[in-house]
């Protein structure tokens, strides 16, 4: 059985640690959001990335990527129509409801593209990291670049 926990204290006792006590209120209130759409997250290469959304159903111009901010929003709605209110099921499998699916990207994740094959929504991701955030190594002259002088 699940509880809520409560993670104000968190928030009162490790100051300038707030972004992690608010990533792990999130995570906490995602275990609540539907799943469905169920999607997959696969590592592709090293700074590649592709999620995969059974979105059986949709077609491409009822679903929407929008990415801002570090999150990454699908969202499918499917128009009203007269003709499926009619229709009546003896078994409805196949789901065709309105869904939101949110992901939290990492820093400099980016949408590369998407495209759709056999009902299955695929969005292609990568990191760049900027150059002046990437290792670089220093070479040991044995001369200080400051006062020409040797060590």
């Amino acid at each position: 059985m699940r509880t809520n926990t409560d993670f104000s204290p968190l928030y009162r006792s490790f100051i300038g640690f707030d972004h992690l006590a608010g990533l792990i209120d999130k995570a906490s209130r995602a275990d609540k959001q539907s799943s469905y759409p169920p999607y997959n997250i696969e590592l592709l290469a090293e700074d590649q990335y592709r999620i995969t959304m059974a979105v059986a159903g949709f077609a491409e111009d009822e679903l929407a990527i929008e990415s801002k901010q570090n999150n990454l929003i699908v969202t499918g709605n499917k128009p009203a129509d007269k003709e499926k209110t009619d229709r009546k099921f003896l078994h409805q499998g196949i789901a065709e409801r309105n869904f939101e699916r949110k992901f939290q990207l990492g820093d400099h994740v980016k949408v590369i593209g998407a495209f759709m094959e056999n009902g299955l929504l695929h969005i292609d991701l990568e990191r760049e990291i900027p150059e002046a955030l990437k290792p670089r190594k220093i070479a040991i002259n044995g001369k200080s670049l400051l006062t020409g002088k040797t060590s």
